[in-house]
């Protein structure tokens, strides 16, 4: 066989492979997101906007002690894994996957002991009173089971069991759906802590039933084993711990910044806007976090690997990212209404800016997996306290000058500039460049967001619904085209190419 029809042919084994771990995560994460609807339209119903701003920002300062507690070693424990799995020695995988797992329950105990320590000061500095230092103090529980949880679901993402990661993610997603609900029913804003614990719980649960099917022989781990093993996940992890943080540490600013400017309400509809936005994109997010980090961490010395890796990575989550942000900037008030109620009317037009920026989030993310599979920390540190100091600070400016749509303007902002940043980092660590097929898809892609997006605001609701409708329409058709014209063609199933193909979406229908 010729050698540019071997790499061709790799290069669609690749895209087949992105694409299977993204159908295999995308499709938990759409049972993971039907059971979060279905959660969250209860808790809307149940708790109002006010009780429903609570319950976010609950989950922000447990968001927040979970990262400072856990040091990254989720992150760091997935690349620790996957490089120990890479070199076949099962004495070194046992050891790495024991340090992981003792290490995670530590920094869980750690975690936990200090959010009760300090909740009172919490409670102060989120609610400007210590009247919620009990509650605060309950969450230990949920930042104690997230770590542990966190830990073993590293050493399966590291094993590449994705399949176990995907069965994970769907039954958590239910038991954490069902005891939240009945909490939240009977106790109403007193069962909002006792909630997230729950969820937090039946993670815990479902993550070690999952682990403990990963077969790896007991090491004969001494004090002095751990001594040597437990300092490279940490240095790692310290990296990831000080840019999970950041990250958290923003969305609590912004929330709490809402929450003191404009009120509790509009915590609410920041966060119904925050979910709803996330909501398509993170299963993308998700998929490629999943299967393309551990893969891109086995080849990082190969720049022309790693950069190959990544552009395919984006051209695949742009296409399938494209249809459905463009459907939820059209039909947003639907979208609202069928999530929430009719009360989150005022969070459309945020979540149309939370949109936009999740494009942007969309097209820089695979390059930043870059800067991780290189280890390179320091250009994760600092990258993330620029993104994080520009978030927060565009975030209070366009609060004051635009209310409580200035966040979702402010966040789209955010990743304008992440987006100007980071592009010059990768070119420096790897010689990164956009491909000639990414460039044509993210213009495509962007210029439709931008024209649906502008129609809300200068046409009639109608004819910029009509608008969005036939740009859904011409994104969905380009992506279903590419995609299916990358993978290679045995593993598209007979009656289905033979129905592409009769609207032409296909190559061949044979």
């Amino acid at each position: 066989m010729p050698q540019t029809a071997e790499t061709a042919t790799a290069e669609k084994h690749t895209y087949g492979q992105i694409l299977k771990s993204s159908a295999l995560i995308g499709g938990s994460s759409a049972v993971t997101i039907l059971f979060g609807i279905i959660r969250t339209k209860a808790m809307a119903v149940l708790l109002g906007p006010a009780g429903f701003g609570l319950m976010s920002v609950y989950g922000s300062i447990a968001d927040l002690a979970q990262s400072i507690a856990g040091m990254g070693i989720n992150s760091s424990g997935v690349r620790q894994i996957a490089e120990a799995v890479g070199t076949g020695e099962q004495e070194r995988i046992a050891r790495t996957a024991a340090v992981l797992r003792w290490t995670s329950v530590f920094l869980g105990i750690v975690g936990a002991i200090f959010l009760v320590l300090f909740s009172a000061q919490v409670s102060i500095l989120t609610f400007g009173g210590n009247q919620r230092s009990a509650a605060v103090a309950l969450l230990s529980l949920a930042v104690f089971f997230r770590l542990v949880s966190a830990g073993q679901g590293a050493l399966i993402q590291g094993m590449r069991r994705i399949s176990d990661l995907a069965r994970m993610g769907i039954l958590g997603g239910l038991f954490g759906t069902v005891i939240s609900i009945v909490l939240v029913y009977f106790l109403r804003e007193r069962g909002i802590v006792p909630a997230l614990v729950g969820i937090a719980l039946a993670a815990l649960i479902t993550s070690w039933w999952y682990s403990r099917k990963v077969e790896i022989e007991r090491p004969s781990m001494t004090l002095s084993l751990v001594r040597q093993e437990a300092p490279g996940l940490l240095k790692l992890g310290f990296a990831f711990m000080v840019s999970g943080c950041l990250m958290m540490g923003a969305g609590y600013a912004v929330r709490t910044m809402v929450l003191r400017m404009v009120g509790l309400e509009a915590a609410g509809f920041y966060s119904a806007a925050w979910t709803l936005g996330g909501l398509y994109v993170g299963f993308i997010l998700q998929a490629m976090g999943a299967d393309f980090y551990p893969r891109l961490t086995a080849v990082a010395r190969d720049n022309a690997e790693c950069n190959r890796l990544v552009n395919e990575q984006a051209q695949i989550s742009l296409l399938l990212a494209g249809p459905g942000v463009i459907a939820t900037l059209t039909f947003a008030p639907v979208v609202i209404a069928l999530f929430y109620s009719a009360k989150f009317n005022a969070t459309v037009e945020i979540l149309r800016w939370i949109c936009l920026g999740m494009t942007l989030r969309v097209i820089t993310w695979p390059m930043g997996f870059i800067i991780l599979a290189k280890g390179a920390s320091n250009y994760l540190i600092w990258t993330e306290i620029a993104w994080t100091v520009v978030n927060v600070g565009l975030s209070w400016v366009c609060l004051k000058s635009f209310g409580l749509n200035g966040v979702g303007i402010a966040f789209f902002g955010s990743y304008v500039f992440h987006g100007l940043m980071i592009y010059p980092i990768v070119r420096r660590l790897s010689g990164f460049r956009w491909s000639s097929a990414n460039r044509k898809t993210g213009l495509l892609c962007l210029t439709l967001v931008a024209v649906v997006f502008c129609g809300f605001y200068i046409l009639s609701p109608l004819f910029a619904v009509g608008l969005g409708i036939l740009a859904v329409i011409l994104i969905s058709a380009y992506s279903i085209r590419i995609l299916f014209n990358l993978v290679p063609s045995d593993r598209i199933p007979n009656p289905l190419r033979r129905w592409l193909a009769r609207f032409g979406l296909t190559t061949s229908g044979s």
